[in-house]
């Protein structure tokens, strides 16, 4: 017995972490998941994402930045840039150029986008030309159902949101593969990755024509004359628009035991969720804790709303004006003195493809959040490594909050690798480590997860905020 408990003290725990739980734990991980699944159906983009945050922080008291002259220990602010990504305080005790406490996650997801000139007519069939967006397997987009999801705005600044496709009322959309009868002479000698490429993701929207004879693509007539129907837009206004498919179905519990969460879009709005749940139980943290919910991680962390940008320097400058605390070199103490978690998925362990995984130093569904110390390609590339002390540290708060963890990495060594908007915290001079949940299937269009999994990160963000 001293024997066996000398073992479990020494060695790493690898026990699945529904072992331990009782009854009550138990109902609390499904009554989350619920609502984690709930959340999943309505927020398919990274708009929706922040509309759908926006309206949770203001049911909890959080206040837009702009709303306030001044900011007390305890406050509860946001900010929203261009619909597309949203920064979240909770002001602390301590002055701000003490340190921040930060967990960011993004809210883009791999998806179809149409392109500026979509609409086309072939054989009497309407279609649109698309565009994909982030790191696909094209083959895994045909044949499935998909609504649609944008903007557009128009030259006299209207603004239109559509949504179509959700609701069981609604058409949906499909892009339609060859059939298997025909595709053995030229498809099926494709090498997998080329099996469907992209220029052959073109979406299938009406066959019916209108009714004037003399117009030569009728069909594409009566689906641009639909859309004006009911959105007032035409086809130039496609140009000006920012229109996405993503797959209709919803968000489901997954196996007998109804353990995992199947859905879209799971990369990476589960740390969404729970990095957005978990800052809505802070109220008088010792350092502040800021909540970063992104766009443009899936091809690069670019653009204006994604992480390199400014934009969130300039949310914690109006943080330290408004605390009367934006001195000579502020900023940049703040960052140097911040320690964050770059929130966001990990691969998890597929039995059918073991080959592509290292067992001892992979992600495992059921065995809660992920550590992981670096990722990158070959040799670490790429790689923000977060250094001892800060994992130690992740461990030690991890440890007191009863969250169950598990280190790895992305796959075995020279099998690819993935970077995550780590990088740019850590180029802005504070100490970041990633910490996720495992996910199977990533970037499919529907993605699997342990409803165990995403309760630990919710309770392991909320106790990184409360540190």
């Amino acid at each position: 017995m001293i024997q066996k408990e000398r073992k479990n003290a020494l060695c790493r725990d690898k026990t699945s972490g529904w072992e331990k739980l009782n009854t009550e734990e138990k109902e609390k991980i499904f009554k989350f998941s619920d609502e984690y699944m709930n959340f999943l159906n309505q927020a398919k983009t990274e708009k929706e994402v922040v509309q759908i945050a926006k309206d949770i922080l203001q049911k909890n008291d959080f206040v837009d930045i702009h709303e306030k002259e001044t900011l007390q220990p305890g406050d509860k602010v946001f900010s929203i840039n261009r619909d597309r990504s949203l920064y979240i305080a909770v002001i602390g005790e301590e002055r701000i150029e003490n340190g921040l406490k930060i967990v960011a996650a993004h809210g883009d997801s791999p998806r179809i986008d149409l392109k500026q000139n979509p609409l086309y007519e072939e054989k009497e069939l309407a279609l649109l030309k698309t565009h994909y967006y982030g790191g696909i397997k094209e083959y895994q987009w045909p044949n499935i159902p998909l609504s649609i999801h944008g903007r557009i705005v128009k030259t006299n600044g209207e603004t239109i949101d559509i949504c179509i496709g959700e609701k069981a009322e609604e058409p949906i959309f499909t892009i339609s593969d060859l059939l298997i009868h025909l595709a053995e002479e030229e498809q099926m000698q494709r090498k997998l990755k080329e099996g469907v490429r992209g220029e052959e993701l073109n979406v299938l929207v009406g066959s019916i024509p209108c009714a004037d004879a003399t117009i030569e693509e009728r069909v594409k007539e009566n689906v641009l004359k639909l859309l004006y129907e009911k959105y007032g837009i035409t086809e130039m206004d496609f140009m000006s628009a920012e229109i996405e498919l993503v797959p209709a179905w919803k968000a489901r519990s997954l196996g007998f035991d109804e353990s995992m969460i199947a859905g879209y879009a799971q990369d990476d709005k589960v740390c969404c969720y729970t990095a957005l749940r978990g800052i809505l139980n802070v109220t008088h943290p010792k350092n502040t804790a800021v909540c970063v919910i992104i766009d443009k991680e899936e091809i690069g962390f670019v653009g204006v709303t994604g992480m390199y940008s400014k934009i969130f320097d300039t949310f914690i400058a109006n943080l330290l004006d408004k605390r009367k605390q934006n001195q000579p070199n502020a900023l940049e103490k703040t960052f140097s003195h911040s320690m964050a978690i770059s929130a966001d998925v990990e691969s998890a362990y597929n039995p059918s493809f073991s080959s592509n995984f290292e067992p001892y130093n992979t992600a495992y569904l059921g065995k809660g959040l992920t550590v992981v110390k670096y990722g990158g390609g070959e040799g670490k590339a790429n790689s923000s490594e977060a250094p001892a002390e800060v994992v130690a540290e992740l461990r030690r708060i991890y440890d007191e909050a009863g969250v169950k963890y598990q280190a790895c990495e992305l796959g075995k060594v020279d099998k690819g690798g993935g970077g995550t908007i780590a990088l740019t915290l850590a180029n802005r001079g504070m100490d970041v480590i990633d910490s996720g949940v495992p996910i199977m299937g990533m970037h499919a269009p529907y993605e699997i997860t342990s409803k165990f999994d995403v309760y630990q990160a919710y309770k392991g963000y909320e106790a990184f905020y409360q540190s």
